[in-house]
């Protein structure tokens, strides 16, 4: 008698690490509102939630498929608008879907918009591609002033995000009621952008970012590529759009504007767009720089430019790219040969930013208030706009820690090469030594 074998193929299993670090995702999402309990808190941690997915939906097209679009902002602009729309809606009685899925229909308007307006964007690429971007963003934002029945003119559309009876007295009114939706939404969505980089159409996507005639030469369409892609980015953008349309329940021409998809740009490149978490990052930087810097000094879109220009000279990699080289180090046990330049330049980069920050509130302060008088209050010091001695200090601030910082970050880049070197030969070694 014949017996036909049977084999069972055990399904792939994910490595602890990466479970370690969903896990610890997680549960931060869960534990933030518990530790920043105050209403801006909880506020702050739901916007950086959504700038999250928004700062990681434009990274698939400028760090997965290097589409450096000026206009992503009107994905989830419009998302926002259809959803607030949906919203009241919902509240007029028209129709039925719970609050909950609101955003969804955000993403479904990404999707739309996406799809329609990339069907023209991604027939070109590199700086024709980011030019087209940039005129249907300043197409779009000029006709949310042109359609006030659609986009509310300037003074936006409104609504309310409490609609129908509370179920398990859960009304999405309380501030940390709403976090926790977003929290969800939050690591969702950042789930299936990671799963939607390890599937083919990602893959291809990276094929088309480095090489797109390679791509054509094996028989697929770059351009049909691109604008999947771009459709992709669309969706989760749109649903960034529906969030915050239930996060501030007001949607103003602001949010297609040229200023937020700047933002975007800006803040995806400053966390790493190269990196997978560097968007992230960059979605808590933005939060961070809108809302806390801007209230603590008008000079702060000249911060912003000026650690832009010196991310772009010095680490064009972003932020979680410098994390990754020192992870690589770290993990073959050489980190402790770079640590030193590392502390001096952290330190000296410190003293750098005080003197260049102290310099630039006391010019700012004799441009805006001085008829307030010369005293400006500044890291918990008090400097005069108008003393000699303010200015003196300041300025060997800077000198000392431009100085310091420049010397530091040569020998940390000597050093570092070094290692790598030696990593390097390690793992030819032990290649040449495997059977």
């Amino acid at each position: 008698m014949n017996t036909a074998a049977t084999s069972t193929v055990a399904p792939p299993r994910m490595p602890l690490g990466r479970v370690l670090i969903w896990g610890a995702f997680a549960l931060v999402l869960i534990v933030a509102p518990l530790v920043f309990t105050s209403n801006l808190g909880v506020t702050m941690l739901a916007q950086m939630g959504i700038a999250i997915i928004a700062c990681l939906s434009y990274n698939i097209l400028l760090g997965q498929g290097g589409m450096l679009s000026f206009g992503h902002a009107v994905y989830s602009g419009l998302g926002a608008y259809v959803a607030i729309h949906t919203l009241n809606a919902v509240s007029a009685g028209r129709f039925y879907l719970p609050v909950s899925l609101i955003p969804l229909v955000g993403g479904l308007a990404g999707v739309f918009f996406a799809a329609l307006f990339g069907y023209v964007t991604t027939k070109k690429s590199g700086t024709t591609f980011a030019m087209i971007t940039l005129g249907i963003a300043e197409l779009v934002f000029a006709m949310s002033l042109m359609i006030p029945e659609f986009f509310g003119g300037e003074a936006g559309v409104s609504g309310n995000r409490v609609v129908g009876e509370p179920v398990l007295g859960i009304t999405f009114g309380p501030a940390r009621q709403l976090y926790y939706l977003i929290a969800i939404y939050t690591f969702v969505s950042v789930a299936l952008m990671f799963a939607f980089t390890q599937t083919p159409l990602g893959r291809m996507l990276n094929a088309v970012r480095d090489n797109p005639e390679r791509v054509e030469f094996i028989g697929y369409s770059s351009q049909r590529v691109r604008y999947y892609g771009f459709i992709v980015a669309g969706f989760f953008a749109g649903i960034a759009g529906g969030l915050g349309a239930l996060q501030f329940e007001l949607v103003t021409a602001e949010v297609v504007g040229p200023v937020r998809s700047g933002s975007y740009l800006l803040f995806t490149f400053l966390g790493g767009a190269t990196v997978f978490f560097g968007p992230i990052i960059g979605g808590i930087l933005m939060v961070l720089a809108t809302v806390l810097l801007s209230e603590l000094t008008k000079a702060w879109l000249l911060y912003l430019g000026l650690i832009f220009v010196f991310m772009v000279m010095y680490a064009p990699g972003g932020i979680a790219s410098l994390i990754m080289m020192n992870v690589r180090v770290a993990q073959f046990g050489r980190l402790g040969r770079v640590a030193p330049s590392l502390a001096v330049m952290l330190v000296s980069g410190i003293v750098m930013l005080a003197g260049a920050g102290a310099m630039i509130e006391m010019i700012y302060h004799l441009q805006l208030n001085s008829a307030m008088g010369d005293e400006v209050p500044f890291a918990g010091v008090t400097l005069h706009a108008r003393s000699a001695m303010s200015w003196g200090v300041s300025a060997v601030l800077l000198a000392v820690g431009a100085f310091v910082l420049d010397r530091a970050r040569r020998r940390y880049a000597e050093q570092w090469g070094e290692v790598q070197s030696e990593i390097e030969n390690a793992a030819r070694k032990s290649e040449g030594s495997a059977p």
